[in-house]
């Protein structure tokens, strides 16, 4: 094992080296060859995720999980419009971040430059494969992907026609690695091999995440559960709050920007949470409520303590009646984790206290909080949404996968 750990990390190391030399055109033609080849090989990925999905379901692990788990044509195509929007969008490395002359003839930049090797460490979903090599080839990082075993024929196909695609291009050297040996303490030699990886990113569970911040010896960027409310305000435009409540629980509840808790405004919840019920019944969403909203509404089970800051992952909700959105605030610091928090209001001064207060990655105006996403951000597609304050927050695309360097330059000054 330990042999395999070092040949990896070494080898990564090494070709961060050369494939910094890349150059953007070149690694843009190879994104959209590797875009190319999920579409001509979608079947064998297919039929190799079906082997994950199988044995997931005989093992009775949770739909929630499975959703995550499966590979669709669609999903497939949405990798492949992922790596050709990704080649698409400016080169991030190379930029000048600041320039300035100082008085003794120094000139100074500050320049956009790879990470060096990125570990990222995942579990249910195989689209993140080839998301995340997307990502970091595009930065000139090499990427070492570490998914869960459940997911495993799915990442080593992907992983494979990736890697075919870029040396039928005429790359000569691994751009990425997968690991593909599942024994736990193999993670754990890797998140010591600090030498040779300058970033570790974890996608999953908050078990996972705390369980691999805990054994790093690495810089660690958290992606913390998806706790993400919407706080539907008096001055909310109600026929545009439903759609988008039920969109932001029901269309794929299992992901971490699905809503968890809906705010309702007193002023409104006798008009509002009935309509909001019948809603969520006909979607088979299970509803827990506070106190004020099951007077409301009869047949609500009630939300604990506990319930406020949980993650279901399913079709769960919480539903709760406030005062003011000073209290909706309140409430979405306390039991949110900083991810993704949505306000429905049609008051601009609601809006933008809103926007100031809450302490989240991503606050929203009028939309659902299944748009805190890479793609839909514009960004191709996304390594991760940090929950972390350094070094990124929120979708972390191609500029949150770069450093810098400083470049200074004279005309034989010396220091006095």
């Amino acid at each position: 094992m330990e042999k395999y750990v070092k040949k990896t990390v070494k080898a990564a190391r090494r070709n961060s080296y050369q494939l910094s030399r890349l150059n953007q055109k070149v690694k843009n033609d190879i994104l959209c060859r590797m875009a190319d080849a999920l579409l001509e090989h979608k079947i064998y990925i297919l039929e190799e995720n079906e082997k994950d999905v199988s044995a997931a379901k005989k093992a009775r692990i949770k739909k929630s999980f499975i959703d995550r788990l499966t590979l669709t044509e669609d999903r497939i195509f949405q990798m492949s419009d992922s790596l050709r929007a990704i080649a698409a969008l400016p080169d991030p490395l190379g930029r000048t971040l600041k320039g300035w002359t100082l008085a003794n003839g120094l000139s100074l930049k500050k320049v956009a430059v790879p990470l060096g090797v990125i570990m990222i460490i995942y579990e249910a979903r195989p689209n993140v494969t080839s998301d995340c090599l997307g990502l970091c080839f595009k930065t000139s990082n090499v990427a070492v992907l570490r998914g869960g075993k459940e997911a495993l024929s799915s990442n080593k196909a992907v992983f494979k026609v990736l890697s075919r695609a870029a040396a039928k291009a005429g790359l000569t050297y691994a751009p990425f690695f997968l690991v593909d040996r599942t024994e736990h303490e193999l993670v754990d030699k890797l998140l010591k091999e600090n030498e040779y990886i300058d970033l570790v990113i974890p996608r999953g569970g908050e078990n996972l995440i705390r369980k691999v911040t805990a054994a790093s010896s690495i810089p660690v960027i958290k992606h913390y559960k998806g706790v993400c409310h919407i706080y539907v305000d008096q001055y909310a435009d109600q026929i545009k709050a439903l759609p988008i409540c039920i969109n932001a629980k029901c269309q794929r509840p299992a992901v971490c920007n699905a809503v968890e808790t809906i705010l309702v405004h007193e002023k409104i919840a006798d008009r509002f949470l009935p309509v909001l019920k019948t809603a969520l019944a006909k979607e088979k969403v299970m509803i827990k409520g506070d106190d004020r909203s099951r007077k409301i509404v009869k047949g609500l089970k009630k939300a604990y303590a506990s319930d406020w800051s949980r993650e279901y992952g399913d079709l769960t909700v919480n539903l709760k009646v406030v005062s003011s959105v000073d209290e909706a605030v309140a409430h979405i610091n306390l039991y949110g984790s900083h991810h993704t928090d949505s306000i429905i209001t049609d008051n601009i001064n609601r809006a933008g206290q809103f926007s100031r207060e809450v302490d989240s990655a991503c606050c929203f105006v009028n939309i659902s909080t299944r748009f805190s996403d890479g793609f839909q951000f514009g960004l191709g597609a996304e390594i991760g949404i940090s929950t972390d304050k350094l070094h990124a927050r929120g979708p972390m695309g191609l500029e949150e996968l770069t450093t810098y360097k400083y470049i200074v330059e004279g005309d034989g000054q010396i220091r006095i």
